[in-house]
């Protein structure tokens, strides 16, 4: 491994944690933490005159916090593209990158140096953010996930896969194009697994093979699915299994986590995409 790749990988995340993006990301971040704990404080008075049971309690803190991971899933993977999005393409335009590449420097450590300064910043944001959302609801009313880490670790491999689409449309494309690209790919994919879900619901094997294309062609649902599975109490997973098939039709339920092999696949496409960004950029001319 290139020595040069740390030196870069640090000045990618000084030049991000500059940026205002992640400066205002991080205030909202914690402005919603602070407005989920408040509600989840409410959630004993639901009940009114009848206070809601422990279990009872359980069941709908489950449901809240599978719905707050999927809108922080959302902000995490918009957030990995516009952050990776200028990652080559803005130093290229500016024309910093004319004497960055002169040096004694490979283009293959700039693309893998920027990749793991900005894989390192959005897992760390991953875990920071969502460990203190965790720990707020469980000092307001002693809930947590079945199998937190888990979750925490689907998250962080959303944020890379995000990463590593947006570092490729950065060799070739301007940052907002690139942005924009990738943030309608991270669309499609979402609404190519709702329709298979919704196909699999209903025994229409063509219309289910969309959602399995789209999360080998992109693994963002995928991985969100994957922390999805392990968001669910055992309950949960209990009372939506009854439903059969038709349970897929929810796009809050995962009866299964990702299997081994999908696992394999997501680490082969961001080390391909990785590998594919680098020849597109040693490829371009400045």
């Amino acid at each position: 491994m290139s020595r040069a790749l740390w030196p870069i990988a640090r000045m990618t995340l000084v030049e991000a944690s500059r940026r205002r993006l992640l400066i205002a990301l991080t205030g909202l971040t914690l402005a919603v933490i602070a407005v989920v704990g408040y509600g989840f404080s409410k959630l004993p008075s639901v009940g009114g005159s009848h206070p809601l049971n422990h279990d009872d309690l359980d069941q709908i803190a489950s449901v809240l916090t599978i719905l707050t991971f999927f809108m922080f899933s959302f902000v995490l993977s918009f957030a990995s593209i516009f952050v990776a999005a200028p990652a080559i393409s803005a130093d290229v335009e500016s024309g910093v990158m004319l004497s960055i590449a002169t040096r004694p420097l490979r283009r293959a450590d700039i693309v893998v140096g920027r990749w793991l300064g900005l894989a390192f910043l959005v897992a760390v944001y991953t875990i920071a953010a969502t460990t203190i959302d965790l720990e707020v609801v469980n000092l307001v009313i002693g809930y947590l996930p079945p199998h937190p880490v888990e979750a925490i670790t689907f998250l962080v491999a959303e944020g890379v896969v995000a990463v590593t689409l947006a570092m490729l449309f950065s060799t070739r494309l301007a940052p907002m194009t690139g942005g924009i690209v990738a943030t309608i790919l991270l669309l499609v994919v979402w609404f190519g697994g709702i329709v298979g879900n919704i196909g699999y619901a209903f025994g229409n094997d063509t219309v289910a093979m969309f959602g399995t294309i789209s999360r080998i062609v992109l693994p963002t649902d995928g991985m969100w699915r994957g922390a999805l599975y392990y968001l669910q109490t055992p309950q949960l997973l209990a009372a939506q299994a009854l439903l059969g098939r038709r349970a897929a039709g929810n796009p809050f339920f995962a009866p299964n986590p990702p299997a081994l092999a999908y696992l394999a696949w997501t680490v082969a496409w961001i080390v391909g995409l990785l590998g594919l960004a680098t020849w597109s950029f040693r490829n371009r001319e400045l």
